[in-house]
This record gives C-alpha cells, sequence and structure tokens, in this order.
C-alpha cells in the first residue's frame, strides 16, 4: 500500500513497486471527480494506471487517512483479496499550500498551521494503526515513513516554519519506534528522504519548466542543480522492498541518495544525486552551484 500516492515521490514509489512486479494499492484524495486542497490535477486513478503500466496491478481506492473509517475499509479490502499486506509505505502530506514559509510560530495562521500537522502526523498514525495487524501476520514486512530531511540533517537545523519542522521529523521518530515495536514479528521500518525532488508541483509552479527541460530552472536557483527526479526515491523503495536484509536498516533515517550507493540504482539520467551531501558541502558552505562529483 503506498499511502499518499497520488502525485510526486508517492506515484513514483507506486510505479516502482510495480515494476516489480507487485499488486499496489494506491491512496489519495484527488480524483477523477474531485481535487484535494493541493488543487492539482494528477489523480489517483492515473497512478493506478501507471503502476499497471509499469508491470505491476495498481489499485485506486480514493482515501482520507484522517479518517479512521476509510482507512480500516481499505485494509480490510486487501486483506479480503489478498490476506497479507508485505510493504507500507506512509508518503501522505498535502500540507504546502498551509505552509506559511517565512512566519515564526506566534504570526503562523494557528489553523492552517494545525491542519498541517494533522495531514503530516496523524494521517500517518491513522494509517499504521490500521495496517500495522496486517502487516506483521508474515515476517520481512516494510514500512516506510516518508519525509523532508535525515535524522542527521534535521537533528542540528530547523527546518523552518515551525509547524513544518515538526510535521517533518515526526515521520523519523514514528520509524524509529515502530522498529522497536515490529522487530519481534520480523519486520522493518525506516524513514527516507528524497533530496530536491522535481515534482510536479516543483516543476510547473516554482520554476514553470518541464522535466525535459529541467536544468533551465538553474537560471533561477543555481543549486537546483542538485535535484533529483520522483522516480529517484521510488527506486530506492524498490530497492529495500526486494532486499532480503533489509532489516539490517531497521530504525534507521535513509536518503534517496545514500540508498543509491548501496544498492546501484540511478535516477532516470543514469546519475546519482546525493542532495543532503551537496547541501552541506556546497550550498551551505557557500560554495557556487556545481553538482560535478554530487551525481
Amino acid at each position: 500500500m503506498v499511502a499518499g500516492a497520488t502525485r510526486g515521490g508517492g506515484r513514483a514509489i507506486a510505479v516502482e513497486l510495480g515494476a516489480l512486479g507487485s499488486v499496489v494499492y494506491v491512496t489519495g484524495r484527488t480524483t477523477a471527480a474531485r481535487r484535494s486542497e493541493m488543487n492539482r490535477p494528477e489523480t489517483v486513478e492515473e497512478t493506478a494506471d501507471l503502476v499497471t503500466a509499469a508491470g505491476g496491478q495498481g489499485i485506486a481506492v480514493p482515501t482520507d487517512h484522517l479518517d479512521p473509517a476509510q482507512v480500516r475499509a481499505l485494509v480490510e479490502r486487501i486483506d479480503r483479496d489478498h490476506g497479507r499486506l508485505d510493504v507500507l509505505v506512509n508518503d501522505i502530506w498535502g500540507g504546502d499550500p498551509l505552509t506559511e514559509w517565512d512566519k515564526p510560530l506566534w504570526e503562523h495562521d494557528l489553523a492552517k498551521g494545525l491542519r498541517s500537522l494533522r495531514l503530516g502526523v496523524e494521517t500517518h498514525l491513522v494509517t499504521s494503526h490500521a495496517a500495522l495487524p496486517l502487516l506483521i501476520r508474515r515476517p520481512g514486512g516494510l514500512v516506510v515513513e516518508m519525509t523532508d530531511g535525515t535524522a542527521e540533517y534535521n537533528g542540528t537545523r530547523y527546518r523552518k516554519p515551525f509547524f513544518y519542522d515538526l510535521a517533518k521529523n515526526a515521520p523519523i521518530r514514528m520509524a524509529f519506534g515502530l522498529a522497536e515495536e515490529l522487530k519481534e514479528y520480523g519486520c522493518t521500518a525506516v524513514a527516507l528522504t528524497p533530496g530536491w525532488m522535481r515534482s510536479e508541483a516543483m516543476l510547473e509552479e516554482a520554476f514553470h519548466v518541464t522535466e525535459e527541460n529541467w536544468r533551465e530552472a538553474t537560471k533561477q536557483e543555481p543549486h537546483f542543480c542538485s535535484s533529483e527526479s520522483p522516480a529517484y526515491v521510488g527506486r530506492a523503495v524498490a530497492a529495500l522492498a526486494a532486499d532480503p536484509d533489509r532489516a539490517r536498516w531497521n530504525g534507521q533515517s535513509l536518503s534517496s541518495g545514500g540508498l543509491a550507493q548501496v544498492y546501484g540504482f540511478t535516477d532516470t539520467d543514469g546519475t546519482r544525486p546525493d542532495a543532503w551531501r551537496y547541501m552541506v558541502e556546497v550550498t551551505e558552505a557557500g560554495k557556487p552551484a556545481d553538482d560535478t562529483g554530487y551525481r
């Protein structure tokens, strides 16, 4: 199950799992009939079609993960259909439109901030609460908590604003806690972050480019040279899912760039972006933008 698979990293994760031949239940709030507050055109049905085209079986289940009854119904359906759940990816977010990036806590709209926490934290809790009893039925299950930033990076940096920092650090701690609770069942939980990801919204709304000509965006933001396609983190999840020794990662905070060095997968252009190392060694060091040695 990829929860939050309508677009971006969630969609790419679902597709790459499909390329392994998996049956993938994909969820989201934007359908052919209605849009979520993200107000983007991508739909969960389109994601399911892409999973099937990649070689798997994509099953779209429109779901609001703040509604426990909807999530329980989804898990019950998976149980009826297959009697097992091997991989759970919690990639639910949707809080960007609610985030007031340059405001301190006391100036940030409280309702928007609390809503972003519900979307980025409560949804993950609701989903895990419902799905884990099915996942632990068989040893080898994998839970992936998607976030922004590694524990190492976020641990010494404020990922402002306040509500965003909370929302993106919580999944790291969730993975740590779930790892402790799941290991007696032979299951694994990790936190995973992409680097600067070229999501649909990032390309279209932030830089007005496409995936084909994304390097044009470096004229506006030179450090965007370190970015990666959504497929990169999708391949990271696929590599974890296919690794019989994935328990070695239990409880850890991982990145797409870091896992690429271990598993050998590449981004769609054949490179291996290492965005978080680039962030520290180039961007924060005040050096000119240059991705040489970081791909």
